[in-house]
């Protein structure tokens, strides 16, 4: 077996070598270091069916450092999930090999990598998930040792110790050089060591080259029971050809065509080893509840409800309905509300505390494991972890977010509590859905309508109580909007969403009471946005629209607008946006609103403002609108 097994990390390297030359480019060096893990992993210890790579107990492979993605392509050569012709496609146009590893194209992987420190908390969620599901399977996350100076690694690390998750086990490839000189640690394994235990793991150290001790340690690791386990491997960067191993510069380097056939010749030659990865054990967890019929939270119209709130009470709801459904929060459990399914499905929270990172990511694992998660905390703290809400979108991933406590209206805790980017943030997220109700009525149907919704979402509430607008029977498509104000004399069109829209409808009555008609529309979808409406409303108001927001002013709502006239197909409305743009303080949410200029009364003086201005050229007001409609 020992001979086989050198045999096969040889081919994995030799192979790693032949793609990325073929590439011209690509991470030979680091997928090196790591052939003897993987061959030894793959032969001996992963339970997985190539033919059904998402079969619910397969166990689950997680390669955080993405770059080194040519020695887990040559493995599955090995494996005969792909052949040799299409190994040698790496990083061409159109190939499923891709630069680093993407579901998207190659179903073989869960989930994209490459924007290091991400992949340990994924594993942390698949483990919980196993957990959750009463399965089996393990899962393996192989690390590079740079990334594990990234702080997001440690959140990981606490959290696999918190909810003791023994089938995980991270694999740390320690091969001392980064992609600018050594490591941090560069070869200390036991200070790697040190800081596992530290947080509560079982951890080792492991000469990375020795087949043998590579197997006994993941023999160890299998029969570790309480507590996670990090195998510490020492490697070299580019082991098995004298040129270039532990040497520095050659990290994201190909060989050249001369090199590489000395570098193929080193290690013994082409081979064509294959090897059956052994198929998982299919178990029989326990029967979960059964869907249950949806029976959202209704509130009547003369109530004030904060859509935080509902979002809680939306949550439990479809907990009820659906038994796949989870969620994480970051310890604001009782702001968000996330806590009324803590509540009613304790098994089905997972708090992760003030680790926003890790939460998106252990979303992300749970996410692509099939289950329907929702993740939650202050619209301002998912900042901080936008490279793992960008990568979800990459990892074909669905997760809905919700981000409370958006805006200056949250009050008296000032600015660094008040989500202002939130929505520019969202909106540039691949693929995403972005809402933004205004009512208690409005939020429960949409959460209804992102349970069954592919790809990354993201629903803004409100801190403060606001009346209900809208009857429980009312419908809330994506993509829609909602005219609640609106006339045949309309010279304005007022958008806006969340707690502006209740400062443009009573802008509405004072304008009302003065005789100044104002159309007012509830902008709920940002994105896709309603261009069919807005377009409308642009011609029946003479072509001027004013938008109010709680956000600063790039990004937001107004630049949602504005795409709904980018195609040129029609006439460019007279945009002015009420927005924020200054740095707020601390204050009462109406003191706060107003010093934003973005209450009723900066409306009804905005509103005069832009009526006095010429209507655009083309607009219905000119008749270039109607000449238009006649061509």
């Amino acid at each position: 077996m020992a001979d086989t097994l050198a045999e096969l990390a040889a081919q994995l390297r030799v192979d790693s070598i032949r793609a990325t030359t073929a590439a011209g480019s690509g991470h030979p060096s680091s997928s090196m270091s790591a052939a003897d893990i993987v061959a030894v992993l793959f032969q001996k210890y992963l339970r997985f069916d190539f033919q059904h790579p998402h079969a619910p107990d397969n166990d689950r492979f997680v390669l955080s450092k993405g770059h080194a993605c040519p020695v887990l392509y040559a493995a599955f050569k090995a494996a005969g999930a792909i052949d040799d012709a299409e190994l040698l496609s790496l990083r061409q146009f159109g190939s499923r090999l891709e630069g680093h590893p993407n579901p998207h194209v190659l179903p073989l992987v869960d989930v994209a990598t490459g924007s290091l420190g991400q992949g340990l908390a994924i594993g942390v969620g698949m483990a919980l998930t196993a957990r959750l599901d009463q399965r089996r399977f393990r899962t393996y996350v192989m690390m590079g040792d740079s990334e594990t100076a990234e702080g997001s690694v440690w959140e990981a690390f606490d959290k696999a110790a918190h909810y003791q998750l023994d089938t995980l086990c991270a694999l740390i490839d320690m091969n001392r050089l980064g992609q600018s000189g050594e490591t941090e640690l560069g070869w200390n394994g036991e200070a790697y060591v040190a800081r596992a235990r530290a947080f509560g793991w079982h951890a080792l150290a492991v000469d990375g080259h020795d087949l043998g001790a590579i197997d006994r340690a993941l023999a160890e690791a299998q029969a570790t029971k309480g507590k996670p386990t990090c195998l510490v491997f020492k490697t070299e960067k580019g082991h098995g050809y004298s040129l270039i191993a532990n040497h520095e510069h050659w990290h994201g380097k190909p060989l050249p065509e001369d090199k590489a056939r000395e570098a193929i010749q080193e290690l013994g030659g082409e081979r064509n080893l294959r090897f059956a990865v052994r198929k998982p054990e299919v178990t029989k967890p326990s029967a979960k509840p059964a869907a249950g019929p949806l029976k959202l939270p209704t509130y009547a119209t003369d109530e004030k409800v904060a859509t935080r709130k509902v979002y809680g009470d939306a949550l439990a709801a479809l907990g009820d309905a659906h038994p796949d459904l989870v969620a994480l929060d970051a310890e604001v459990s009782n702001s968000t509300y996330s806590e009324e399914l803590r509540k009613a499905h304790p098994d089905r929270y997972f708090e992760m505390y003030i680790a926003e990172q890790n939460m998106v990511s252990s979303g992300v694992g749970m996410a692509v494991l099939g289950k329907r998660v929702f993740v939650s905390t202050f619209a301002a703290f998912l900042s901080r972890a936008y490279d793992q809400l960008r990568m979800a979108a990459v990892s074909n991933a669905t997760l809905h977010v919700c981000g409370s406590h958006a805006g200056v209206s949250i009050g008296e805790d000032g600015p660094s509590q008040m989500g202002l980017e939130d929505l520019a943030m969202m909106r540039a997220v691949a693929g995403s859905t972005v809402l933004y109700p205004s009512d208690a009525n409005q939020t429960a149907r949409l959460m209804a309508a992102l349970v069954d919704l592919r790809g990354i979402s993201y629903l803004r509430t409100t801190r403060a109580k606001t009346p209900v607008l809208y009857a429980p029977t009312e419908e809330f498509p994506i993509g829609g909007s909602k005219v609640l104000r609106r006339s045949d004399r309309d010279v304005v069109t007022l958008v806006a969403a969340g707690i502006t829209l209740h400062e443009a409808l009573e802008a509405h009555a004072r304008l009302q009471d003065s005789g100044v008609a104002v159309r007012v529309i509830d902008l709920y979808s940002v994105k896709p946005v309603d261009v069919k409406t807005l377009r409308q409303a642009a011609k029946e108001t003479q072509g001027r629209l004013l938008v109010v927001e709680d956000h600063w002013a790039e990004g937001g709502l107004a630049d949602a607008v504005l795409e709904a006239f980018s195609d040129g197909t029609e006439p460019l409305p007279r945009v002015k946006r009420l927005a924020v743009r200054k740095l707020p303080g601390s204050g009462k949410p109406e003191e706060l609103l107003a010093a934003a200029g973005i209450d009723a009364a900066h409306i009804v003086e905005a509103v005069h403002a832009l009526r006095d201005t010429p209507a655009p050229e083309g607009s219905r007001a000119t008749g270039t609108a109607k000449t238009r409609r006649a061509h």
